[in-house]
C-alpha cells in the first residue's frame, strides 16, 4: 500500500486507537467496548486496517455461546513517517519470535499442546 494511503487509513477516526488496543488479540466486541466505539464503526475500521495490512485475523475461537468469533491483532510494532525528502511510511512487522510466542501462549491457554 502506498505511503499516502497508509496515512489516510491512520487518519481515520478510531484507527490509531484500535491498533494500539490490538497489541494483544481482541474481538471486535472487545475493541468496541474498550474504546467506546459503536460496533458497526468498529467492524468498518477493522476492515480498513486489515485491508491496509496493519491488522490481521489472529484466531477464530469459540465464544461462551459456542459460536466462532474473530479475534484480531495488529501485525505491526512500529510505524515511521518521514517527510524530509518525500513522504515515506515504514512499517515494522511483528517479529517471528513474537508471533511464535503468541501462538504458544494461545495454545497453552486453550489447553492444547
Amino acid at each position: 500500500m502506498a505511503s499516502d494511503e497508509i496515512l489516510e487509513v491512520l487518519g481515520n477516526k478510531y484507527n490509531p486507537e484500535i491498533l494500539d488496543a490490538a497489541s494483544e488479540p481482541k474481538s471486535a466486541q472487545e475493541l468496541s467496548d474498550q474504546l467506546d466505539v459503536p460496533i458497526a464503526t468498529c467492524y468498518r475500521r477493522i476492515d480498513e486496517l486489515t485491508d491496509a495490512d496493519l491488522l490481521e485475523l489472529h484466531d477464530r475461537p469459540l465464544s461462551e455461546e459456542h459460536r466462532r468469533i474473530k479475534v484480531y491483532r495488529r501485525c505491526i510494532d512500529e510505524i515511521t513517517i518521514d517527510f524530509r525528502e518525500e513522504l515515506s511510511v515504514e512499517l515494522e512487522q511483528r517479529s517471528d519470535v513474537t508471533n511464535k510466542l503468541d501462538e504458544v501462549w494461545r495454545r497453552m491457554s486453550q489447553g492444547q499442546s
